[in-house]
């Protein structure tokens, strides 16, 4: 049984329909019964829910489990408790290996969300548990593109003139993927996962320009611009946490480019990863099809 919590998250939502094609037997952990109907509809019939930062809940997860892929969800201000809590749960349950998916340069901790997973890998460390612990570059993320292909701006965060590392989402699914099936072949190690190139916002938005056919704006906003963007109608008054992190972020990018080397994660995949360039013609043509299919 392999445990995978944030299940309905970035992560999730592309790595279970993998280990389920693999024939593994899947439970999923969500903190809504949405969430919870999203996997059921996957095909995963063993769903828990609730927050992994109570104790009950983790114990509850993880009975059973032989291996565990951790994920913190995204911005949630108990990341570090849920990291904490489901290592605990693990290492008490006997779980044979645990996958931790952290982030590139972890110990750059003037980056809030970067100094809380790299607490969740010390605590990992000291389990005394089997593990591996991968760490991608910034993620390919539709989020980004969607402004882009609806109104032909590309916004970013942080200072325009800045450099990226970036990975595809698909290629950090392929290696958990791999890590999950011989865990005995990957025990003890911590891999960088990060795609080729490394860019500013202007490159960036030149290669997208290519893909569309057509110019584009592109444009550096604030972080509590982000924010409002990303919670919708939500009060920014109850996302405190999130606009520290999203204003670290800020900060550090603005200040420092982000980059890393592709060499391991084209090692572990057996295969060039994937480009910019051709994750953008993926999720262009996913657009285009979505809205072709779209009733109106």
């Amino acid at each position: 049984m392999i445990l995978v919590t944030a299940a309905n998250g970035n992560l999730g939502r592309l790595l279970v329909p993998k280990l389920l094609a693999d024939g593994h037997a899947v439970r999923a952990c969500v903190r809504s019964e949405e969430s919870a109907g999203h996997l059921r509809a996957l095909g995963v019939a063993d769903v828990v829910v609730g927050d992994v930062s109570d104790p009950g809940v983790a114990d509850r997860a993880l009975d059973g489990v032989a291996k565990v892929f951790h994920v913190g969800p995204t911005l949630h201000p108990r990341e570090r408790e849920m990291g904490f809590t489901v290592v605990d749960a693990a290492r008490a349950k006997g779980v044979r290996h645990f996958v931790f998916s952290s982030v590139l340069h972890a110990i750059t901790t003037d980056l809030v969300q970067h100094e809380i997973k790299r607490d969740v890998e010390e605590h990992l460390l000291s389990s005394g548990l089997e593990f591996t612990i991968l760490q991608p570059a910034n993620y390919m993320l539709p989020l980004k593109l969607r402004p882009v292909f609806e109104r032909d701006v590309f916004e970013l965060s942080w200072s325009l003139d800045r450099r990226q590392s970036m990975v595809d989402l698909d290629d950090v699914t392929d290696v958990a993927r791999l890590v999950l099936a011989d865990p005995d072949a990957h025990a003890g190690a911590t891999y960088e996962l990060v795609g080729p190139g490394r860019y500013t916002a202007h490159e960036l938005g030149e290669i997208i320009s290519r893909v569309l056919g057509r110019p584009i704006e592109v444009r550096e906003i604030d972080a509590d611009t982000y924010l409002k963007a990303w919670v919708g109608d939500g009060d920014p008054r109850e996302f405190t946490h999130q606009i520290r992190v999203l204003r670290s972020i800020s900060a550090r990018y603005s200040g420092h480019d982000f980059v890393g080397n592709p060499n391991v994660l084209t090692w572990l995949l057996g295969r060039p990863p994937t480009t910019f360039e051709e994750y953008v013609r993926k999720q262009h043509a996913a657009f285009t099809d979505q809205n072709r299919s779209s009733p109106g």
